[in-house]
């Protein structure tokens, strides 16, 4: 959990926290004796008192005994050898991990013991009743509600994934050690095993050796949905339900969800030539088998689950359709089992009994016990296994297509899995003896192959069990749940071949395309139960698993679509040019918008099949045909980056309707499902001022309002970008262009009748817009929430907010209350225009300010690369994609990630107050103190912003950021850190003098108590981070100074509990 969450500012339990902290340390402790030795403990343990003595001096006032201790502390570690300096390394930054557990644990902690949890479904359902809003428009409006959170692949979760796990085995070994029933014994084991994970944890490597692909990146989120998201939206929606009803009368409708899941993973291509059109398509598919896969694992509990013989007259027929069926199909295999000699026998796919024959993983276990154990619900995500090969031909040749073995196509789906690429099996065929001169292992091979084919499986299956058919009073539910399983392995054993791009011919009948087919037997068992009188067996597992079917359907997380708007221009380029219309991107606007309406109007495709065109362009080309391939049933929006102008959407738009008439041409029918929706992606501030005439420009267009009407429900989706308009202005500024784009945008939608949703591509640090989910959607501009919003998930907050089902519990109604909230009782505007005339001034100073020194000072890019470890995050394998856009060291081509990540290392945090100090204090010199003093008690978004640079002031760290400069910067650079230091200085007085706090996170006290817990640990981090790159510096091919880099990076990004 990151300190930019919601329940941060949530008093919890300290002496339970420092108990857990005390527990865990001491076992690292015992840990570390054993593996390193004593001596090296008793130098630990100095540094680590030298840190905590020089701590408690400053924050008692006593800054001369302070500084003294920081330098004795700095010159003990500049003495160290680099073995040793690699050791401390490790160990501090384990401590800083396992502390973090621990704050976590105790946020889950207090959520389940408190009798009224606030900001949860029954406490704002009830506030929003007692405050007068009628139970029937709140009901009505959480159940029209639309939120979606979009997972991302950023490159911020500094961990290994094996590391995540194992600190998730010990959040769980920690719940289990708050249980009061606990013996000694028990105790002891519980103590055990907590020293085995911390063990294990220690002899892991905890260093990326290589950077993930994207579809590694990808099967990250997969793991994120199956290890929580998947036990905890039954639970979340339960806690909806239950409010709702207990508030309005009525519970949440079965088929509906307020929140949904999307996906970049493998469809964010902007600057990452790693993600292709096979990337998408290879991840698409993938997320549906899982999808398909964690489906079928209910339906076989459920089987279990419902064994009763009533049933309504519909589920009756359906059953015996389905015995019917079954008994024809037996008649057929046992004809085929006469005439089939036993080498020709080909895999079709496995045939589901309808009794099940085993007992499914925790299928004796109640529901309420799926998210509360400590183990994984569900085994590890593994393909099935067919062991059978084929036997090769005789004459070397590869198999036919159809005798393609199972084994092959799985065994290559779990590399896809394991190594983020597909191949197909093409390998060597080992030499056979003729046919009719068997050896004993071949004829063992050729009885095992009949075993598990078609007909050998039905064989055996009929020796376990009689026929169904013949079995007076079977088990509707039992047939009726048999079929939807064996449609399951169909459509998952579907999805194999298509992975394997293997010749795929299944009857659309056979396998589930669509979230409607899958529903519609599971509704039907459902109103069954209920009609028979068995409502509360309808309510427990099969109710469950329908909303799960609801909200992450088919495929679990839609995937959006991401390029540059640039990379479309060079691909109409390349298109006008062969067609000798000349140039596109030298057209102006108007031509350009004249030529895209034209061809949308159109009926003809635009692109020739017969073009050739630069490797660049063709992959552009080929991501709208994968595209159209999918479709909407699969994918979410295509959103463009960097976009300032109408003609970047149309272009989308034509390239889309393009692609779409090429591949229904080809296939001799319409494509799956409909157009994608067109997302422009405004970043940049200049871009964010021209937002509201953009899309009154679009709307203006009869061809485009009327698409968005007939094919979008008169829905326009927008994106605003956090991280690069704050690089590009600094962060106040950007916070207010942000919220006057989203009130153009709005009211530009509103002039048209167009509803708009805002998509906020928000990251985890604050310098790139992040911050508590509830503060940041309660500030937004009136009527911009109005029931619908689109957000980013990034990298580490993925972990910290959705790692554990409780905390993705708790975040899920933190989203659905706060969207209620800005719908029904949306936040105070401004209460007088002199508030934005003052936003205006102290944006436009602060904006000169920050500029001036990022981008107009000739020594600043220098002392940025002397100052912090920019540079060196390269070694860093934490995500697919470039650090920068362009090959270029300048800060504009740098991304917004690194450049904040950088910062934050070093403790000074710049990107998230540069600017700011400036401007409050010209406002506040003009005598508007009071003004702004009113404008942070009444104006909610005024507010939040204060508060969250008032938080990012309370972890900078002046002596660390001045320690950083001494020892690396150049003599000729250092006044401009001094500098820096003295406005971080002046930023921190005058966000105290509008606050009305004596001292930085007043009205935060968990929150600086938490940091100062961790200064002991984090202040050596940074002066061994300050030797290490001194050294490295002069030695840059050392791997192992490079390797004690990394894992200070690690440790530090532990401690500030985020990285960029």
């Amino acid at each position: 959990m990151t300190d930019t969450t919601d329940d941060i500012a949530e008093e919890i339990s300290f002496q339970s926290f420092e108990d857990d902290c005390k527990l865990l340390g001491n076992l690292l402790n015992d840990v570390l004796q054993r593996e390193v030795g004593g001596q090296f403990m008793d130098k630990l343990e100095r540094n680590r008192l030298l840190a905590q003595s020089a701590s408690n001096m400053r924050l008692s006032g006593i800054e001369d005994m302070a500084e003294l201790l920081e330098k004795q502390l700095a010159s003990e570690i500049s003495k160290m050898t680099l073995e040793e300096a690699l050791t401390l390394a490790r160990a501090f930054s384990h401590y800083l991990n396992l502390m973090g557990i621990a704050e976590t644990h105790h946020r889950v902690r207090k959520g389940r013991n408190v009798t009224h949890l606030s900001r949860s479904c029954d406490d704002i359902f009830n506030q929003l009743v007692q405050g007068g809003i009628s139970p029937n428009d709140l009901y009505n409006t959480v159940c029209k509600q639309e939120v979606e959170i979009v997972l991302t692949a950023h490159p911020t979760q500094i961990n290994r994934r094996t590391l995540q796990y194992k600190h998730i085995r010990i959040a769980h070994l920690l719940e289990y050690n708050d249980r009061p029933d606990l013996g000694h014994e028990d105790r002891e084991m519980l103590i055990e095993d907590l020293m085995r994970e911390i063990t294990s944890i220690w002899q892991t490597d905890e260093l990326r050796r290589h950077k993930p692909t994207p579809v590694d990146e990808a099967r990250a989120g997969l793991n994120i949905v199956e290890q929580s998201l998947w036990k905890a939206i039954p639970h979340y929606l339960r806690r909806v339900s239950n409010a709702l009803k207990k508030h309005t009368g009525k519970p949440l409708p079965l088929t509906c969800t307020p929140i949904k899941f999307g996906s970049w993973m493998g469809g964010d291509r902007d600057g990452n030539p790693n993600v292709t059109a096979k990337v998408t398509r290879d991840v698409s598919l993938l997320s549906r088998w899982m999808a398909i896969d964690l489906y079928i694992r209910e339906v076989d509990s459920l089987r279990f689950e419902l064994s009763m013989n009533q049933c309504n007259d519909r589920l009756s027929r359906l059953a015996h359709e389905i015995l019917e069926k079954e008994t024809s199909s037996e008649d057929l295999h046992e004809s085929r089992n006469q005439s089939l000699s036993r080498s020709q026998f080909k895999l079709h796919g496995q045939q589901a009994p309808s009794l099940p024959t085993q007992l499914p993983a925790r299928a004796d276990l109640p529901a309420c016990t799926d998210y509360n154990d400590g183990g994984s619900q569900y085994p590890k995500l593994e393909f099935p296994r067919t062991d059978y090969m084929p036997l090769s031909r005789q004459d070397g040749q590869g198999s036919s297509s159809s005798e393609i073995s199972s084994k092959d196509s799985s065994e290559n789906l779990r590399k896809l899995l394991a190594n983020g690429s597909v191949s197909n099996s093409n390998g060597s065929q080992s030499a056979v003896t003729p046919r009719g001169s068997f050896s004993s292992g071949q004829l063992l091979a050729q009885r095992k192959l009949f075993a598990e084919s078609q007909i050998g499986r039905s064989s055996f299956h009929k020796l376990l069990e009689p026929s169904s058919s013949l079995r007076p009073g079977i088990a509707p539910y039992r047939i009726v749940l048999g079929d939807v399983k064996e449609k399951l392995m169909k459509t998952r054993r579907r999805l194999e071949l298509l992975l394997e791009d293997l010749p795929c011919e299944y009857d659309p009948w056979d396998y589930y395309e669509t979230t409607d087919q899958l529903l519609e037997p599971l509704l039907l068992c459902y109103e069954s139960l209920q009609s028979c009188g068995a409502g509360i067996l309808a309510d427990g597992r099969l109710a469950d698993l329908i909303r799960r079917v609801v909200a992450f359907g088919m495929v679990l997380m839609k995937l959006d679509l991401r390029q540059e708007s640039g990379r479309h221009a060079e691909t109409l380029d390349a298109i006008t040019r062969y067609l000798d219309m000349g140039t596109y991107s030298e057209w102006d606007e108007e031509k350009k918008l004249e030529f895209l309406t034209k061809e949308l109007k159109g009926k003809r495709p635009l692109v020739p099949p017969t073009i050739e065109v630069a490797p660049d362009v063709k992959e552009v080309l080929d991501t709208f045909r994968v595209a159209a391939e999918l479709g909407s049933d699969s994918l979410g929006a295509y959103v463009i980056s960097m976009a300032s102008n109408a003609s970047d959407v149309l272009a989308v738009e034509l390239l889309q309707k393009d692609a779409r008439l090429a591949v229904s041409g080809e296939l001799g029918r319409p494509c799956p499902g409909g157009t994608l929706r067109v997302v422009p992606l405004f970043e940049t501030v200049k871009d964010l001022r021209g937002a509201g005439s953009v899309i009154r420009k679009l709307l203006s267009i009869d061809w485009y309002r009327e698409h968005i009407i007939k094919n979008h429900n008169g829905h326009q989706e927008v994106m605003v970008g956090y991280s690069d308009s704050g690089k590009d202005a600094g962060r106040f500024t950007a916070a207010w262009e942000l919220y006057k784009a989203q009130e153009d945008v709005v009211a530009a939608c509103n002039e048209f009748g167009i509803k708009v949703t805002l998509f906020h591509g928000r990251g985890g640090s604050i310098g790139r817009g992040g911050g508590p989910t509830y503060l940041a959607i309660q500030s937004q501009p009136p009527g911009s929430v109005m029931g619908t919003l689109r957000s980013t998930e990034q990298g580490e907050m993925v972990q910290a907010k959705f790692g554990l089902p409780q905390t993705a519990i708790r975040q899920l109604e933190i989203y659905t209350t706060a969207v209620l909230l800005a719908t029904l009782r949306p936040p105070q505007p401004p209460r007088e225009q002199k508030w934005c005339n003052l936003m205006e001034e102290i944006s436009k100073i602060s904006c000169q300010n920050y500029r001036s020194t990022v981008y107009e000072n000739p020594d600043f890019l220098a002392y940025f690369h002397e100052a912090t470890p920019q540079a060196e995050l390269g070694f860093l394998n934490i995500g697919s994609r470039p650090t920068r856009r362009k090959a270029s060291t300048g800060i504009g081509h740098l991304r917004a990630i690194p450049w904040v990540f950088a910062w934050t290392q070093t403790r000074f945090v710049l990107p998230a107050w540069l600017g700011v100090g400036a401007g409050l204090k010209g406002v506040c010199e003009k005598g508007h103190t009071e003004d702004l003093k009113a404008m942070y008690k009444e104006w909610p978004f005024f507010q939040s912003t204060i508060d969250l640079i008032e938080m990012v002031l309370g972890k900078a760290d002046f002596p660390i950021a001045k320690h950083y400069d001494e020892v690396l910067v150049s003599e000729s650079r250092r006044e401009l850190g001094a500098e820096l230091r003295r406005e971080l200085m002046m930023t921190e007085k005058y966000v105290l003098v509008v606050s009305g706090h004596e001292k930085l996170s007043e009205n935060n006290r968990s929150l600086r108590r938490l940091i100062e817990s961790r200064l002991p640990y984090l202040n050596p981090m940074n002066m061994l981070q300050v030797e290490v790159l001194r050294r490295l510096r002069c030695d840059d091919d050392n791997k192992q100074l490079r390797d004690a880099l990394q894992i200070t990076i690690n440790g530090i990004a532990a401690g500030m509990r985020n990285t960029g």
